[in-house]
């Protein structure tokens, strides 16, 4: 007589049946934790790209600002006095205004109503009404000083600061720096201030209260009361500053770009990158600066979480300033020995290895299922 014998699940029986039935659990459940890992982190960051080649009709341009609804970019040509207007939606020059002088900058009042361009040339800053693409006014250079160079207006609009040096001064002459105030209501210069040699770039504070000027040493001026105070012993060309405040981005003609903390003043990093280290601007989520190399005729992508060298994108030649769009989605170029902006498309940026969370919930779903699957 025959006795068939029952075997609880799990409790006995074919011990080789156990074993596979456990590893295809244990695959099935290793798979889920692959396919979520893979679903959160999503597709892979893609490189910026030069998307287009504008050229300007100019000789050499050197600074660039984009409107603030990010419809415009004016440029300052250095040698022809010529500030080319570029629609960003079509990316083509649809006037030219001729300002005079050698134009090195130009700034947007916060409304962007008005253009403040520099012209190095003769010392004077021109304002142009944006409406009409006419200059309005010219204000006179700071007594002794032949040279304006870098330009930025405070977040409320009432100030513009602006740099300048005796550039053209005779050979083993101090080439004194000093700041002007510019009170955009009256377009009258209303306070200077003496800072080191050779001035170039000046850049606010998100607040207003603090105005970062470039040159042999980097100057910290308070705009409350316009005296300097603070003096970081780094020499630098550009400046910018992130959209929190916390850190200033410094070039110069050392292969490096300096890292300034706001809140001390000191240098906390620096960051290797090519020869000649230039223009500055930094992505409007603070994420990313984007620096032109003068003689690699390049653009490095600096991570501001990391300060290390993520993307490095050929542009044209001896790459000048950038300005970025108020979306982040665009950098414009000036190439000042081709007469031409480059225009990079910026992509998203990376969101680490496990990238976005969005996905979270439908993974956590699947990984439930597996395990109601598994008893």
């Amino acid at each position: 007589m025959s006795h068939n014998t029952f075997v609880p699940a799990g409790r006995g029986g074919d011990p080789g049946s156990r074993t596979r039935t456990r590893r295809r659990r244990e695959a099935g459940l290793v798979a889920a934790l692959a396919a979520g890992l893979m679903l959160a982190a999503g597709p892979a960051a893609q490189a910026d790209t030069v998307t287009d080649t504008i050229p300007l009709g100019t000789t050499q341009p050197y600074g660039v600002a984009i409107t603030p609804d990010g419809n415009w970019a004016y440029v300052a040509d250095s040698v022809d006095g010529i500030a080319p207007v570029i629609d960003t939606s079509t990316n083509t020059v649809t006037t030219s205004i001729q300002v005079g002088g050698l134009l090195a900058d130009v700034a947007f009042t916060p409304d962007g109503t008005r253009a403040y361009v520099t012209n190095g040339g003769n010392g004077t800053v021109s304002v142009i009404d944006t409406a009409t693409n006419t200059v309005i006014d010219t204000i006179d250079s700071v007594d002794g000083v032949e040279t304006t160079i870098g330009v930025a207006i405070t977040p409320d609009g009432t100030r513009a600061y602006v740099t300048h040096l005796d550039f053209f001064g005779d050979e083993g002459e101090q080439h004194d720096g000093k700041v002007s105030v510019i009170d955009t209501a009256t377009n009258t210069v209303t306070d200077t201030i003496d800072v080191p040699q050779y001035p170039y770039d000046v850049a606010i504070t998100p607040d207003g209260t603090r105005a970062y000027v470039t040159g042999t040493s980097v100057s910290v001026i308070d705009t409350t009361t316009n005296t300097v105070t603070d003096t970081i012993d780094v020499g630098a060309t550009l400046v910018a500053i992130t959209p929190d405040g916390t850190r200033a981005y410094v070039t110069s003609e050392d292969p490096v770009v300096s890292v300034i903390d706001t809140t001390t003043n000191t240098v906390t990093a620096t960051v290797p990158v090519g020869d000649w280290s230039r223009g500055v601007a930094i992505t409007p989520d603070g994420t990313r600066a984007y620096v032109t190399l003068d003689e690699e005729g390049s653009v490095s992508v600096i991570d501001t979480t990391t300060n290390t060298v993520t993307d490095t994108i050929d542009v044209g030649n001896r790459p000048a300033y950038l300005a970025i769009t108020p979306d982040g989605t665009q950098a414009y170029v000036t190439n000042s020995r081709d007469g031409t902006v480059s225009v990079i498309a910026i992509t998203e940026p990376s969101t680490g290895s496990l990238g976005s969370l969005e996905s979270l919930p439908e993974f956590l779903d699947s990984l439930e299922s597996l395990l109601d699957s598994l008893g």
